[in-house]
């Protein structure tokens, strides 16, 4: 059930005699039990219109529903003869491109000025026609809390409990994950999910994590402005970082108790900017980093936002973060983060990245929702400075070509990967053959030569990595300028990663 906090601002703009009031929700069932019960502090008789149902006194199915009121038209015609009430419409917003629909409610509008009462939308992004505008007044419903989701938890354990055998294998820090990952789903879309895993086994493990990921993983698909990654592998499938690795781990308690932390004056942390040397690891962080925390990973390509129509990029881009935020907690993983915004402070494709770039920068400092950011640069004379000003993420990292223990590290975990004993191998010879190697480049050596094992009906031998290794022209020796000027650019500016 809704807090009554989350309605005073509405009973307010009631009392207030605004006639108008639009409440951007996605939520419209939680919103309809909220405003009937504002309704009853108010003193006002509570009516609810759909356009399935038609008008009808309260908010139960039970309640009679007036007759011809599916129209939407004959509906507010209806609102006109009715006396003092507080009259819900949703999904009427659909409906707003009519001009009949639009003038009845006009007609509903000025009828408030003389008395007691409220005509509220619901919806989600409802946009309003130019004729409206000035007499509205949108609030933004906030989403289900934290308690919510764990009084719900709660409830539905007792009453399937009374039915059947329930098994709670959740140890205190599985029921907060579990919890923290129903954010963003509707209430009623955690009820169903919650009821569905009791219901198949009779219990609720700390696997069933997974699965509510992969609700939200329809809700990203449906959307189609974010790809839902799935998760990989850890940290600890990344070599050398350690800088990196333990400034991630000091912030996972907050995120795996964010309420605790709240009330040690800690906030989600913003995120992190990975700058450096292509093929170092800085897109495997971001995969890494969401599997330790156990959270989902959305990543942004801005190629999806773009659209040939004037204003579509734009809102794109909102409707991609106004996704992001409702999934939250999560993962947001912007890579190559120059190339979506190089052309920022040009006007060469009509001014929009640069509007898209300041939308940008503005979520990252107001975002809402928690939602840790991981954007990954190559080449930073490309970025706008205004992504180096601290407040946008938390710290900028370096990432620098991997020294002689984290090559090695990176051979083994390569190795192992595609069914080759490390053993078998003399690392130190590779190690010392591979200086200035990049971690993409190591791995390619290895599938190159195991590729040419396999031709030859041999197996992978050292000998047959060095003769890769030795034909391989790395990144460090066919542009060293470019990566000597990265080095210094961020020896004063980030801190190292490894």
């Amino acid at each position: 059930m809704p807090s009554d906090a989350n309605f005073e601002e509405i009973e307010l703009l009631v009392r207030a005699k605004y006639a108008l009031i639009v409440v951007d929700t996605v939520e419209v069932e939680r919103a309809e039990v909220g405003l009937a019960l504002s309704a009853s502090r108010l003193n006002l008789l509570y009516f609810s219109w759909s356009r399935s149902r038609g008008l009808r006194r309260g908010a139960l199915a039970t309640d009679p529903v007036m007759a011809e009121t599916a129209d939407p038209a004959k509906a507010l015609a209806t609102v006109m003869g009715e006396g003092a009430g507080l009259f819900h419409f949703r999904g009427l917003g659909a409906h707003l491109d009519d001009p009949a629909v639009v003038s009845h409610v006009l007609d509903v509008v000025q009828q408030f000025s003389t008395r007691r009462g409220a005509l509220v939308l619901t919806g989600h992004n409802i946009r309003l026609p130019d004729a409206l505008r000035p007499h509205a007044t949108v609030v933004h419903l906030p989403g289900a809390s934290f308690d919510d989701y764990r009084q719900l938890l709660e409830r539905l354990i007792r009453e399937y409990s009374t039915k059947m055998p329930v098994k709670v294998e959740l140890t205190r820090e599985d029921r907060l994950r579990f919890v923290n990952n129903l954010t963003g789903l509707t209430l009623t879309e955690a009820e169903k999910i919650i009821t569905r895993l009791i219901v198949e086994d009779g219990a609720l493990r700390g696997q069933d994590i997974e699965r509510v990921n992969a609700a939200k993983r329809q809700i990203v698909e449906q959307d189609g402005l974010l790809e839902f990654y799935p998760h990989t592998e850890g940290l600890d499938q990344v070599a050398g970082l350690t800088g990196l690795k333990a400034w991630l781990a000091r912030r996972r308690a907050v995120v795996a108790d964010p309420r605790r932390a709240e009330e040690f004056g800690l906030a989600f942390p913003k995120g992190v900017l990975l700058l450096g040397v292509p093929g170092c690891g800085k897109s495997l962080c971001a995969k890494s980093v969401s599997h330790e925390w156990g959270l989902p990973l959305l990543k942004l390509d801005p190629s999806n936002l773009y659209d040939k129509y004037v204003g579509e990029s734009e809102h794109n881009f909102k409707r991609a973060m106004l996704t992001a935020e409702r999934l939250a907690p999560i993962v947001l993983w912007i890579d190559e983060l120059e190339k979506a915004f190089a052309s920022a402070s040009a006007d060469a494709d009509g001014g929009v990245s640069h509007r898209i770039f300041g939308t940008f920068l503005s979520w990252l400092q107001d975002r809402r929702g928690d939602v840790f950011v991981v954007a990954t640069s190559n080449d930073v004379a490309k970025l706008p400075p205004e992504f180096i000003r601290k407040g946008r993420f938390d710290e900028i990292f370096f990432v620098d070509l991997p020294g002689e223990a984290a090559r090695a590290e990176i051979l083994r975990i390569h190795l192992r990967k595609r069914k080759q004993d490390p053993a078998a191998h003399d690392l130190p010879r590779l190690v010392a053959a591979t200086k200035g190697f990049s971690g993409a480049e190591l791995e390619e050596s290895i599938v190159s030569a195991m590729y040419a094992a396999f031709s030859a009906g041999v197996s992978l031998d050292t000998d047959a990595l060095l003769r890769e290794i030795e034909a391989t022209r790395p990144l460090s020796k066919t542009m060293p300028e470019r990566l000597d000027a990265l080095r210094r650019w961020a020896s004063q500016r980030t801190v190292a990663a490894d």
